[in-house]
């Protein structure tokens, strides 16, 4: 009975402790304040005959500061910017974010993008044209935020002789309904929150294409060995990189290999391998693979139509020539095995 009655009150203690935990506490800092009481600076006075030796490196600016003090500051981290696009930058000042992307196709596709948004209604509109997009009122629903955040934006195209983006500014803001002067923080917060609905949406549509263009193309992959640059061993799958990426964890898991881990901006996977039976073998018809039950990376490639594919063991050193070797020929048996199912 001791041991129940004492899980029992942990419990209460918990469910109490979230019940005070408001947005409100999430935001502020707990400690004292009494930095805000501090004696205002004074003037140095020397000694007489004293010869004063000082550093700028400590020289406070003698002007006037505007910010949050004491409770008022909002100490949640920053929200971060998803960067979900490879290749693209992100730059962020005091009025709002820019993307600069890499191709100028991909330019292009993030608009269509954001006119899909506009389309499904996920983006109020109040103005459109050619040279950018006035939105309506915003709500925003975050779990740090019991408040009803709400903002409107300019979104427009950018160019900069060889690049080309979209630029994101706030234009209004309103909490619980009332319009209020945005802080730079709260802008700064919300402008990310934005940059990131729009390269979220445009991640997943790529993905979704991939994945219907790899249902289509898997049986058209076709996989060798050769070598790169440098003259290392290299196993070389004839598809692109994006068909073949959404494809390979299929792959991979006809051979006892189960992703762990992965990220696809940098065309990396961990697997954990465990052998199948002698008679998975059989079947495929190939010499089982000569590995370790072990995990291992996978690095791909993009090699603009094909794609390369490199292993290294879980100390991070590149597998054996004839490890490799015995590779290239089971994941063609995967391939035609997905085939058949």
């Amino acid at each position: 009975m001791k041991p129940v009655f004492k899980l029992g009150l942990c419990a209460v203690v918990v469910a109490s402790l979230a019940a005070c935990s408001s947005s409100e506490s999430r935001r502020q800092a707990s400690d004292d304040f009494e930095y805000l009481e501090s004696a205002p600076l004074s003037e140095w006075q020397n000694l007489p005959d004293q010869q004063p030796e000082f550093s700028g490196a400590y020289t406070i600016p003698n002007r006037d500061f505007a910010g949050p003090t004491g409770r008022n500051i909002d100490i949640r981290p920053p929200q971060q910017i998803l960067e979900l696009i490879p290749g693209a930058r992100y730059e962020r000042d005091a009025k709002g974010v820019t993307v600069w992307m890499p191709r100028e196709e991909q330019s292009e596709r993030v608009w269509q993008t954001i006119n899909t948004l506009i389309e499904e209604n996920q983006i109020p509109v109040r103005t459109s044209s050619i040279d950018g997009v006035e939105t309506d009122w915003l709500v925003w629903t975050l779990e740090d935020d019991d408040e009803v955040i709400e903002s409107r934006y300019t979104v427009v195209p950018v160019s900069d002789r060889s690049r080309s983006g979209f630029r994101i500014d706030m234009i209004e803001w309103k909490r619980n309904g009332q319009a209020e002067n945005v802080s730079v923080d709260m802008r700064d917060r919300y402008s990310a929150q934005m940059t990131n609905m729009i390269t979220s949406r445009y991640d997943g549509d790529l993905r979704e294409e991939a994945r219907i263009r790899a249902a289509q193309l898997v049986k058209n992959i076709p996989i060798s060995l050769g070598k790169d640059r440098s003259g290392l061993p290299v196993i070389i799958a004839r598809a692109p990189y994006d068909v073949f990426w959404e494809r390979l964890p299929a792959i991979l898991g006809q051979l006892g290999m189960t992703v762990e881990d992965r990220n696809r901006s940098q065309g990396t996977l961990t697997v954990k391998y465990k052998a199948p039976d002698d008679e998975f073998w059989e079947e495929i018809g190939t010499k089982p693979l000569q590995l370790d039950r072990d995990n291992y990376n996978i690095q791909l490639g993009d090699l603009g139509n094909r794609t390369s594919i490199n292993v290294t063991d879980s100390a991070g050193k590149p597998i054996a020539e004839e490890q490799l070797a015995s590779l290239s020929p089971v994941l063609v048996a995967a391939v035609e095995r997905l085939n058949l199912n």
